[in-house]
């Protein structure tokens, strides 16, 4: 088997002095991007956390002002109903 050897315009030096350098350029490029996307995942999960948590608390807080405000009705109610059997 015979091995071929290529030509390189410019010579095998200079294209790896070349292209070395923008190869880390582009892989460190890479990494920073990676970086970014990774980052907006984080923030993008916590901001969902956030919003479930903000809904469920909605949920509490309006069951217990329903109930809170049931219980000063029926309080109120019972006032009525005590005072008309008072004059009676």
């Amino acid at each position: 088997m015979h091995r071929r050897r290529y030509l390189y315009e410019p010579d095998e030096a200079e294209l790896l002095n070349a292209l070395v350098p923008k190869h880390f350029q582009i892989q460190t490029f890479r990494i920073l991007l990676e970086s970014a996307a990774a980052e907006h995942g984080a923030r993008m999960a916590a901001m969902d956390g956030a919003t479930r948590n903000a809904g469920q608390l909605i949920k509490k807080v309006t069951l217990y002002y329903n109930k809170t405000r049931q219980a000063a009705i029926t309080k109120e109610l019972m006032d009525i109903v005590g005072g008309a059997e008072a004059l009676t």
